[in-house]
């Protein structure tokens, strides 16, 4: 049975029988008839148009060769350089033994000796012709990139392996390609110039691949990779890219970025390899005055700490390695700065790496999809420390933790974040929500429905980095939150640039039109401070009041708050 016909439905395979004689049409008609739906033509010329004509529905065709007007060969020809007939499969039907080499090297799958008196034998060559066709159409349907022709990842990194088990002598270099904004060359010129451009793109590397006897692969929207012998530098297969998209690129020498890992370690699995040609090519993504990085001794020792990393968080959260640090928040609208709330922080006392910073480690959770766990923690920790604190001083300091956009949009997140709070015997509001302005402008109204629902349970929610985002006018006066948190770039140098200054006062201004509270992070000196206090901010984060202080050290604060409210009591 054609385990690719469902016999069920009656379907049947077309076949073209072509042969000047009638006699062998008929006969071979007759022995296929049963199993197939056969049509006939008398000579080459016939045969094309039929093939045409019935485009992508023959599924094999038996071909004489020795036919008037146009012979087997020259059909074969023909259909080598067409791609709608190139992969239909040519059984070849002649007498002549010595046919057989040049019949193979046009084209022809099979061969069928006249006369034709072995039926079944014909059968089985029929049959297994066309499943071995359509298997191989499948398999290249799943292993080429839809738009572009060339390899997806997957079937990339097995053709890489082909390549070496055949050639384990031969130096390769690891490449990856990426063409700088190509979101903004779609935004702006439309999605079809865009794929004109992947397409020129990739008919460059084609060309690369095929003159070097390498391969290429597409493995993302902008970004390909190509394995290639050690033979044309990389600026010359830069120039060669250039060469291939300058119609669509002003500049395509600014515009393409190369990352290129020399002499690929054979021993890594394909995937390392190429990753080390993207992170070299990553490296120079906003440094436009260079379009070729080398995977190196740096790069590889960053590469190293980073797997390290990614390696040991399961341990380190099972160890509690990880640790939460307290910053202070204080009010500074009253006659006297108070302490009244705190942020979370996270730090990482490596075993064996000693203090690890947050801006080592959480990108790089970020990217691996690994934060989330850490964010967990944190909310953990930090809702356990306020109980704490609550059982010890008798007040409840309330403490900042991040929310990603990751963590909203997952399905058990409130259930999650309420059951936390509610476990440790708190009210929602002890728990203050953390989350960045550019979450909210990504899957915007599902993230303000999550937020109102958080809201609605009682949690107050901060908007972090206000100012760096792009949140638009009409869009802040709909989102839910409860305080506005400047982006530290804008207070690091008020007291020295009047400008940044003046768009502090204008975020003002937008806090004041929402009847939202202002907190301020990253003030370090007395003059960001009273130039702060005069603009009317609420609340300050920084050094200069305190450095995040593991949860002990933050209790001096607590115990200073707790003295200041018992001297108003008298």
């Amino acid at each position: 049975m054609n385990e690719f016909a469902d016999e069920r439905l009656n379907i049947k395979r077309k076949v073209l029988v072509v042969d000047d004689e009638i006699v062998n049409r008929q006969m071979l008609g007759k022995i296929l008839g049963e199993d197939y739906e056969v049509h006939y033509a008398s000579n080459g010329t016939e045969a094309l148009e039929k093939l045409r004509d019935e485009s992508g529905l023959i599924s094999l065709m038996l071909l004489d060769l020795m036919m008037p007007e146009k012979d087997g060969y020259a059909v074969m020809e023909e259909m080598k350089a067409d791609k709608e007939l190139a992969s239909i499969p040519v059984i070849v039907l002649t007498s002549e033994r010595a046919a057989e080499v040049q019949s193979l090297q046009k084209g022809a799958v099979d061969f069928i000796p006249k006369p034709y008196d072995m039926p079944e034998v014909i059968k089985a060559r029929v049959k297994r012709s066309i499943e071995l066709s359509e298997k191989t159409n499948v398999i290249n349907a799943t292993q080429s990139d839809a738009l572009t022709g060339l390899f997806n990842r997957e079937y990339f990194y097995e053709y890489v392996g082909l390549l070496d088990h055949y050639n384990p002598d031969i130096k390769m270099n690891a490449l990856a390609v990426n063409i700088n904004r190509f979101h903004l060359i779609n935004d702006m010129r439309g999605r079809k110039f865009g794929n004109d451009l992947l397409i020129a793109m990739a008919d460059a590397i084609r060309s690369l691949v095929r003159e070097e006897h390498g391969i290429g692969s597409r493995i993302d929207s902008d970004s390909f990779f190509l394995y290639l012998p050690v033979h044309k530098t990389p600026e010359e297969i830069l120039t060669v890219l250039a060469n291939g998209t300058e119609a669509y690129l002003d500049n395509p020498r600014s515009r393409i970025r190369l990352g290129v890992y020399e002499s690929a370690d054979r021993a890594l699995e394909p995937e390392r390899r190429f990753d080390r040609a993207l992170m070299a090519c990553n490296s120079i993504r906003k440094n436009y005055s260079t379009q070729i990085a080398y995977y190196d001794e740096v790069m590889h020792k960053d590469e190293a700490f980073s797997e390290r990393l990614i390696n040991d968080i399961g341990k380190a959260l099972e160890e509690k390695q990880f640790c939460v640090f307290y910053q202070a928040k204080f009010a500074i609208q009253e006659e006297k700065d108070v302490m009244s709330s705190a942020e979370a922080l996270i730090r990482w006392k490596h075993p064996d790496l000693g203090m690890i910073r947050p801006d080592q480690f959480i990108p790089l959770f970020e990217e691996n999809g690994l934060v989330q766990k850490l964010d967990r923690f944190v909310w953990r920790e930090s809702a356990a420390q306020i109980k704490a604190w609550k059982d010890k001083f008798g007040i409840v300091i309330p403490v900042l933790v991040n929310v990603s956009r990751i963590d909203l949009l997952e399905t058990d997140f409130i259930d999650e974040i309420s059951g936390i709070v509610r476990s440790n015997g708190l009210n929602n509001e002890d728990l203050l929500l953390e989350v960045t302005e550019s979450a909210y402008t990504e899957n915007s109204e599902q993230i303000v429905e999550i937020v109102n629902r958080l809201r609605g349970l009682g949690f107050k929610v901060e908007m972090d980095d206000f100012g760096s985002g792009y949140s638009s006018l009409n869009m802040l006066s709909s989102l839910p939150i409860d305080a506005l948190k400047l982006d530290m770039g804008f207070i690091r140098n008020i007291h020295n640039n009047d400008k940044d200054m003046k768009m502090v006062e204008l975020m003002m201004d937008i806090a004041d039109f929402l009847s939202v509270p202002v907190i301020a992070e990253g003030v370090e000196e007395e003059e960001q401070y009273r130039l702060l206090k005069d603009a009317g901010v609420d609340l300050i984060q920084g050094y200069y009041f305190s450095k995040p202080v593991p949860a002990e050290e933050f209790e001096y604060m607590i115990r200073e708050r707790v003295d200041s409210l018992k001297e108003r009591e008298k």
